[in-house]
Order: structure tokens, then sequence, then C-alpha cells
């Protein structure tokens, strides 16, 4: 691949041949911005048919995406890396966080190709500067470039915006979501590992603690090939080398299980469609029927070769110890297959394929496993791999039932990274709205609510300003937690237990 700078050098049209490059000397920050003004003359050119000016470099890109510049692959693999979902407050380069919210709205009001006529081509601000106001700092490797260097990844940003959700500008203060909660009878609660962390469950994805960070050893080129059916039946030991280290040894539930279980005892709760596999919602006392378990649980486990189930705990003694237990009664069947498979995803949302490492082996007959008894399969806790197939309940209620029902959507303590599951927000009618609560806010969706910081303690504090009484062990008397608005926002907040004081904790997704 050509460096950005000899990939920009040459950059061609729509149709392939050279254009010359607009400068960008005259286009430095931003200059007596006045939205109203632009939108109203724009609409006074639509309305009297006056015909667009021919499209430069960036309008064209933007208006047929099927031509590229050679740097446009290198920027869709990091423009999530680039993205920190923030104001830049901290750099005077950058837009303001009113700026910010301006360009945002304009952008979906007028479309993109308008956007950007009233924007970099008409001189108010650059294309260097006009990706801070949708969270993106511009890359080292850019510095130094002509301004047009910024349009590959600035007409991504544009796209990955208007690609989200738009927030429903209505719904900010946590007075808000507390009167969504009193209100709402049909909640769906979407749930992942950072509702578990408090008991010392560990999470997957968090950096130097979770369980992928803990993986290295393994010599994976993907930690999460321990979670995949085709290396789970090539080579099962690799699961099992792990697998005591995950395995649910408490009857306790959290605060925040405790939160989802009262919203079902006061009847608000639709459905929990849970992440988790530690089977804790039950404990908790979530109905069955207003439970969903998207990735299956330790509660049962089946034979790879006969399908036989047994309750899950039955395996424990012998995962604990390191063994990998068989099956007693292993007999042939038939299995079906689904395409709604969970799935790793690539960050341009290509779904990423299986790196094999050598000495990999071809098939799963017994012998390579040094089995006691030659016609008995492998037992698997019923968890679902990657590559297998979501419960089609997951489908059927979230399709035929739930999507019609729903008047509220809470999503607590995951990043929402897996699919299908990360696909279930963006799914539901965007009318409705979405509060989001986890320790760090995530970028590739827009909530209208950021509720930030350890999910106990936030769940406490809308309890409490809910005037409902969550009872649970874990919730310290005289409990005192700080509320900060993030700089910049008026509806992402922060949470803090000041008293009594803490030590800090293993982090959330």
């Amino acid at each position: 691949m050509a460096s950005p700078r000899s990939a920009n050098g040459n950059a061609k049209g729509s149709n392939g041949a050279a254009t010359a490059k607009k400068t960008s000397g005259r286009v430095k920050n931003v200059v007596n911005y006045d939205e109203k003004r632009h939108t109203e003359e724009l609409e006074e050119d639509i309305q009297n048919g006056a015909a667009h000016p021919p499209l430069n470099e960036l309008e064209e890109r933007v208006n047929d995406r099927g031509d590229s510049w050679e740097t446009e692959s290198l920027f869709r693999d990091s423009i999530e890396d680039l993205a920190e979902d923030k104001f830049f407050t901290d750099d005077p380069e950058a837009c303001t966080p009113a700026e910010s919210v301006k360009f945002r709205q304009m952008l979906r009001r007028v479309g993109p190709v308008i956007f950007c006529k009233r924007t970099v081509d008409a001189g108010v601000i650059t294309a260097k500067k006009l990706l801070t106001a949708f969270g993106i700092r511009p890359p080292a490797f850019l510095d130094g470039c002509d301004d047009d260097s910024y349009y590959g990844l600035l007409s991504l940003a544009l796209s990955r915006e208007l690609a989200k959700r738009a927030k429903l500008t209505k719904y900010n203060t946590i007075d808000d979501v507390v009167e969504l909660l009193k209100a709402s009878k049909n909640i769906i609660v979407l749930t992942g590992a950072g509702i578990s962390t408090s008991l010392g469950i560990p999470d997957f994805r968090t950096k130097g603690i979770g369980l992928y960070s803990k993986l290295e050893h393994l010599g994976l080129n993907d930690p999460q090939e321990v979670f995949d059916i085709s290396v789970f039946k090539q080579d099962p030991t690799i699961f099992y080398s792990v697998a005591r280290d995950i395995l649910p040894e408490t009857d306790r539930f959290s605060p925040t299980h405790g939160f989802i279980a009262m919203l079902e005892q006061k009847n608000k709760l639709l459905t929990n469609y849970s992440q988790n596999i530690d089977n804790l919602e039950a404990k908790a006392g979530i109905s069955p029927e207003k439970l969903v378990q998207c990735h299956g649980s330790f509660a049962t486990a089946s034979c790879v070769k006969c399908g036989y189930k047994v309750v899950g705990d039955t395996l424990f003694a012998e995962i604990k110890a390191g063994k990998i237990p068989r099956c007693r009664k292993c007999s042939q069947g038939s299995r079906t297959t689904n395409n709604s498979r969970k799935r790793k995803l690539n960050k341009d949302g290509s779904e990423r394929k299986v790196r094999r490492r050598p000495g990999d082996y071809d098939s799963n007959s017994d012998s390579e496993f040094d089995v006691p008894a030659a016609n008995s399969g492998v037992m698997k806790p019923d968890i679902t791999f990657f590559g297998e197939a979501l419960p089609d309940e997951f489908h059927k209620r979230l399709q035929e039932h739930d999507k019609h029902l729903v008047d509220l959507v809470i999503v607590i303590g995951t990043s929402l990274k897996v699919a299908p599951v990360s696909e279930v927000v963006p799914f539901l009618p965007p009318n409705i709205p979405q509060i989001y609560i986890s320790r760090t806010p995530v970028s590739h969706i827009n909530f209208d609510v950021d509720l930030l910081g350890d999910c106990d303690v936030v769940v406490a504090e809308l309890c409490r300003r809910a005037g409902w009484d969550l009872n649970h062990e874990m919730i310290p008397k005289g409990q005192v937690i700080k509320v900060t608005t993030a700089e910049g926002y008026t509806s992402r907040h922060n949470f803090e237990q000041i008293e009594p004081v803490v030590k800090p904790e293993t982090s959330s997704p």
C-alpha cells in the first residue's frame, strides 16, 4: 500500500480522471459561522430551483462512495481507533462543544453533500478541524499534509455519523431517565459482563484485566478463538484450559441484577436480553419467560457428538480439576443449523475469519484427545460459541413480539461489540428512548442519555430518585453518590460513590 501522502498525491474524481486539488490555504479556522444564515440561503436555493455548482473533490466522494482513494482502507481500519467520542476541549484547534453540536445537527438536516458545500467548500472550516466535530482526532500520519488529504477520513466520519440512530433531544437529564422508568411498562434491558464484575467475575474485553488479556499465553492469533466452535471441535483442551476461570462459583447476584428483577416485580420488564453465561439472572429471580440468555449459560451442558444434555454443575468438578468432561451416553443424532451465528466482527462490520495456528488438527476424532472411551463425545457447556446459532427464541421474540411493544431500552454493562446482539439496539424503533449505563461510553451508537460509572452505583441512585427501595447487601448504608455532567454534554452524566469511600474495582466495558 502506498503511503498516505503518496496515495493522496494523485486523487481521482468519480470518473477516474485526475482532478485538480482545491487549495486549502484559505480555510483555517471557524470564521463567523452563522448556521441560520447558511440554512436560509440553502432553503432559498432549493425553492428557486438553483442548479448545484460542480461538485468538488470531497463532495464527489460523499456523493459516490464507489470510488475511493487508496487510503480509504487504511482510514476504514483505523477510524474506530481514532474515534474518541468526545469533544476535544483540551485542543484549541478543535471544534468547541457548541460548534460540534451545530455541525452534527446541520449534517442530519441538510445531508452530506450540501453539508460539505456549506462548510469545507465555503471556507467556513477546514476538513481537518471538522473531523473533531464528529469525535475524530486527526491522525498524526497526516500532519503537514494539505487539507484535502483529510477528505477520505472526513467522508467516512460523515457516513459513520449518519449511520447512527439520531438522539431524541427531549431526553437529557437523570430526572428524564427516572420519569421514563416510572412511566414505562415494556422495558427491554440488554445486559453484558459489566453487571457481574462487582462479584469478582471477570469481563472479557477490559484491557489488561479482562479475560481476553489473560489468554495471551495460549499463543492464539485471537484470544476469542477460545470460544470459537470450530476450534473447540478441533481441540477442546484450549477451552477447558481456561473454563475453570469463568465458572460461576457464586449464588450471589449484584444490585444491578436486583434492579432488573425489581423491574419485573413492578410489571415493567418486557425482556432481559443477557449476553452473560453465569446464569445469575435466574438466581436474582428473573422469570424464564422474561429472560433470553443470548449466549447460553453454564446451567446445562451437551455432548457435541450425540446431544445428550446434563445439568451443568455436574461437570464442574471435572472442569476445575483440569479434565475434559466426556459424555456418558453417546448415540448418533441429527443436528440442525441456523445462519444466525454468534460472530466476531472486524471494525468495518465484516465477519472475522478464524486463523489457524501451526499444528491445528483437521478433524475432531476422539483419538486426538486421549479419550478414555472410543465412543464417548466431549461435553460442552451450553454457552453459545462464535460460529454457533443463537437460540431461536432470540430472533422470534425480538422480531415478532418485543419490537412492537417496547417503550424503553436500557443497555447495561456491555460495549455492544458482538453480533448479532449488538444489532438489537439499532433494530428497535428509533423513536423509543434508549439509555446507556456502563463505565465508559460507546461511539458507534447514539443513546439518548449516558449514565457512566459502576453499574451498581448508577442503578442505586436511579432507584433512590425514583423512590424505589432497592434492598441489597452490596448497597452500603449511608451511600452518597456524586453525579456530574460531562463537559460539553447535556445528556452524559458521571456517577461516583463518595461515601463510604471504596477502593478502585475491576472495570466494566
